[in-house]
């Protein structure tokens, strides 16, 4: 005979049960929760790095000698052999003594470079294609040549008056307010054209809407010597005194002058981060000043022939011509001084240098001379990865339209040019301040009658007159301070509480002593007969 199992005998147990007599295990600690955390933040930033480093695939170059041999003994003939068949290809000499001495300009991308005769040959070709844009002779010297904020324009500093040609060679504009012009600059991110002419005057030109935004008078003679601050937009004009002065077209006097050299000054460059600038002068001095805030040499040379042209590359390599030798420095890195104890490389031209430029994003340096172009490699100059949406060599038509736009809506207001564009972010202090107290002299002022009394001086020995804040004009003033009256013995703030505690306990018994008193009576009325039959007689009984 079977029998059935009692219950909990013989059963199997539930699965949850089981899961509940389980261990449960220990839970993570804080500190070790935020290791693990911190662990694979670090690994996944090293990921990211490790993609970004395969965008970012060119390095800078270099030049090394063999066993301590000096490089700048090295020539450019032995450069080109070394280095490979692209590279062979952008070092070539433009054979131009007829129309000489050439200034050259390269345009933003590196990918097109313009050039101008002192005889009037003006041309523009795309130099790594060396296919030709547009090649014209103007009949009149040219002084200076410099592109727009694109290849598509030229502006030409003629020997009478600015005029602006497009890469066909199509004369576009003339500017004859800008007249006997000696050299021009560039500010692309303000779309200003500055002319620097033989008449004293600094002129900047707004190209997008061709208007005159400001003529400054530097007051020191003619101009010849310009370059501008990448970083900053700011001019800096050499003059015959020794001195470099610092404009913008907000201000009508220069924002600083450095006393640089004895003698005149005969060419000025500042690297690409804006932090150090070159000058040469006439007393065959070379040097490098710091640009931030204090305007000191920071390293200077005696050369035997004075510099006449520099030029700063994008890694911070210095270039100077003097007569027909370019002598190049490198520094220790990109945002260090060059140092000017040994050249880096040397060149000798068949004529004398009259303009420098290094390409960008090319190691390569542009010479203009008395014999025509020539074009120098320099390995470890430039920048190797470029900014796609900022200059791209490679950009279509459509993209350089795009581009054009984009640029225009974000064009910087001339206003704005400074010596420390960081100064543009932050809070001006001092103009919060004055007109927080003219406000408060605003109010003071406009106070209503029944307030003169409190200004009104009295006769009283004891008067205190009162300020704007102690009245109550400044909302942002600190209440006047106003000692806490304190006594002692019977007037002290304990004996006051004390006492205020007394009487409120006399107050409470009398209360008490009533209600006690009235007991009696209110026991009397409930002990009454319950038979009775009540009178009207009943309110007179005792």
């Amino acid at each position: 005979m079977e029998t059935a199992p009692k219950p909990g005998r013989g059963v199997p147990p539930k699965k949850d049960k089981l899961q509940a007599k389980k261990k449960l295990p220990h839970s993570k600690s804080k500190t070790r929760s935020r290791v693990e955390v911190a662990e694979a933040q670090e690994e996944e930033i090293s990921v990211k790095a490790a993609r970004s480093e395969l965008l970012l695939a060119e390095e800078p170059g270099f030049l090394e000698g063999e066993d301590g041999e000096d490089t700048a003994k090295i020539r450019q003939a032995d450069i080109v052999e070394a280095v490979d068949i692209a590279s062979a290809a952008k070092h070539f000499d433009l054979n131009l003594r007829q129309f000489g001495p050439y200034r050259l300009n390269y345009s933003r991308t590196g990918r097109h470079l313009a050039f101008g005769g002192r005889r009037g040959h003006v041309a523009a070709l795309d130099w790594v294609t060396k296919k030709l844009m547009c090649e014209i002779n103007v009949m009149e010297a040219v002084r200076d040549i410099r592109f727009l904020h694109s290849e598509a324009l030229l502006a030409v500093a003629q020997n009478r008056w600015l005029h602006i040609y497009d890469n066909q060679g199509i004369e576009l504009h003339c500017i004859r307010r800008c007249d006997r012009v000696t050299r021009l600059e560039f500010l692309p991110f303000h779309f200003l054209l500055a002319t620097a002419s033989e008449t004293g005057f600094l002129t900047y030109l707004d190209v997008s809407v061709g208007k005159i935004v400001a003529a400054l008078n530097a007051r020191a003679g003619r101009l010849d010597v310009m370059t501008q601050n990448p970083s900053n937009a700011v001019i800096h004009l050499g003059h015959s005194n020794g001195t470099v002065s610092l404009w913008s077209p907000a201000v009508k006097e220069p924002l600083a002058k450095i006393l640089c050299h004895r003698g005149g000054v005969r060419a000025v460059a500042v690297d690409s981060t804006g932090t150090h600038m070159a000058t040469s002068g006439l007393d065959h001095q070379l040097k490098i000043f710091d640009l931030r805030g204090t305007f000191q040499p920071l390293s200077a040379r005696t050369l035997p022939q004075g510099a006449g042209h520099l030029a700063f590359s994008q890694r911070g390599l210095l270039a100077a011509g003097m007569s027909d030798v370019v002598n190049i420095w490198a520094g220790p890195g990109k945002a260090s001084p060059p140092s000017l104890e040994q050249p880096y490389l040397t060149h000798r031209l068949s004529g004398p240098v009259n303009s420098l430029q290094f390409c960008p994003f090319e190691d390569v340096l542009g010479v203009g001379h008395n014999g025509g172009i020539t074009s120098m490699l320099v390995p470890g100059a430039a920048e190797p990865n470029f900014d796609g949406l900022e200059s791209n060599p490679y950009r279509s038509r459509k993209q350089r339209q795009e581009w054009e736009v984009k640029a225009l809506l974000e064009k910087v207001p001339a206003e704005l040019i400074c010596l420390d564009p960081r100064a543009l972010a932050e809070v001006d202090v001092i103009s919060l301040e004055q007109e927080k107290k003219e406000r408060i002299e605003r109010l003071v002022r406009n106070r209503p009658l029944s307030a003169q009394a409190l200004l009104t001086p009295t006769s009283s020995p004891h008067h205190v007159p009162r300020s704007a804040a102690q009245q109550g004009y400044d909302p942002e003033a600190k209440a006047p301070f106003q000692p806490k009256p304190k006594q002692k013995g019977r007037s002290s703030t304990a004996s006051l509480v004390k006492r205020k505690r007394k009487v409120m306990d006399e107050e409470h018994r009398e209360k008490v002593r009533q209600s006690l008193e009235q007991q009696p009576q209110r026991q009397e009325k409930k002990a009454m007969p319950l038979g009775s039959r009540p009178s009207a007689l009943d309110r007179f009984v005792r």
